[in-house]
């Protein structure tokens, strides 16, 4: 099931929306993390970085997305990058999960997706595969009509949104106030105690 209004623009517009090596640092992932699960890896805008940062430990990074171009995109930009730890996997996650170990990842990346029909069972699963002490990083575009893209302003969530679900799911904050990822994003670093 693909998430509401889930259908991405092309991949040079998509990627100057962000700073994905500085936003993964700000969400607080480290070269200490083993392995990685990003839900809904699109074109791998987080997936081949965060791949670059946990690539010494060796750290795999499973990018996860039912759609089969974006699965293809991220395999290929892997390959041209070098990067061996990559494990890409088209697959519907909000139906059948991430295919993952309870507690096998130390990093989830809920990354743009939170506005789908139901944020509890994306939640559940990331607390499911995260480890004892691992870390959920979510970011979403802010709730503001002038961003230049995002979901409509009916379907996305606040901050507090994105914060109070986390903790309804069993996670705590690992920092007190939410995180600006300027110009179009905030942010939440969650840990599972």
């Amino acid at each position: 099931m693909k998430t509401r209004e889930s259908g991405m623009p092309d991949e040079s517009m998509w990627s100057g929306f962000f700073q994905p090596q500085q936003t993964l640092v700000k969400l607080g992932l480290t070269e200490s993390c083993r392995d990685v699960v990003d839900f809904g890896c699109g074109y791998g805008t987080f997936t081949i970085p965060a791949a670059r940062i946990v690539r010494g430990t060796p750290g795999i990074v499973y990018a996860l997305d039912i759609d089969a171009e974006m699965i293809a995109a991220t395999a290929q930009r892997a390959s041209e990058a070098g990067l061996s730890n990559v494990r890409v996997d088209r697959r519907d996650f909000m139906a059948d999960g991430t295919g993952l170990a309870d507690g096998s990842v130390d990093y989830v990346m809920l990354f743009n997706i939170l506005h789908c029909e139901q944020p509890q069972v994306l939640l559940g699963e990331a607390y499911r595969v995260l480890s004892s002490g691992g870390r959920l990083g979510i970011m979403h575009w802010n709730h503001d009509s002038a961003t230049p893209r995002g979901p409509s302003l009916a379907i996305r969530p606040h901050p507090e949104h994105c914060r109070d679900w986390a903790r309804q799911a069993g996670f705590e904050p690992a920092v007190r106030d939410k995180i600006d990822l300027l110009p179009h994003h905030y942010g939440w670093i969650m840990a599972k105690p």
